[in-house]
C-alpha cells in the first residue's frame, strides 16, 4: 500500500465531460480527506473512500473538510486552480497523504488528486494544516498545460 501523488485518471476524463466546475464562488464544492500511510491513493483512485482515512479527532471528521476554491487563471498556456490552506484544529492525528475530491460532481465524491506528504505528518492536541503551493503556473496544486 502506498500513496502516490497524482491527478486521478478519472478526473482527467471527467474534465472533458464537463463534470467539474472550478468557478470560484458558484462552482462545485471540493473537500480534502486525510489518510494514514496504510492507504492506497494514486492515479487509479476514482472517488473518496473511508479505507485507511485518519480517525475523527477534534475538528477533523470522516470525509475531511471543505476547501475554499481560490479560482482559476491561465498564463503562458498553463491553466491553474488553487485552494486556500486548510487547517483542522484540536486534533491528534498522523497523516501521510490526502485526497481532494468533488462532492458536487456527477460521479459521487469524484476523486480529483491524491497528495503524498512525503512522510507522516503529526499534530498532537493541536492544529494540522495542509499548506497549498503558490497560485502560479509553475506551482499551483492543479495545472493543465499542452
Amino acid at each position: 500500500m502506498a500513496i502516490t501523488q497524482a491527478l486521478a485518471n478519472s478526473f482527467k476524463k471527467e474534465l472533458l465531460e464537463a463534470d467539474h466546475d472550478f468557478t470560484q464562488t458558484t462552482g462545485d464544492k471540493f473537500k480534502i480527506a486525510l489518510y494514514s500511510s496504510s492507504a492506497t491513493l494514486n492515479s487509479a483512485t476514482t472517488s473518496y473512500t473511508t479505507s485507511q482515512e485518519v480517525p475523527n479527532s477534534g475538528q477533523y471528521v470522516a470525509g475531511g473538510g471543505a476547501l475554499v476554491n481560490g479560482g482559476t487563471s491561465i498564463a503562458s498556456g498553463v491553466a491553474i486552480v488553487g485552494f486556500a490552506d486548510r487547517s483542522f484544529t484540536g486534533v491528534t492525528l498522523t497523516a501521510r497523504g490526502a485526497l481532494i475530491y468533488n462532492t458536487s460532481a456527477t460521479v459521487a465524491n469524484a476523486a480529483v488528486a491524491a497528495l503524498d506528504f512525503g512522510a507522516d505528518k503529526t499534530a498532537t492536541s493541536g492544529t494540522f494544516t495542509i499548506q497549498f503551493p503558490a497560485f502560479t503556473t509553475s506551482a499551483a496544486i492543479l495545472r493543465i498545460s499542452g
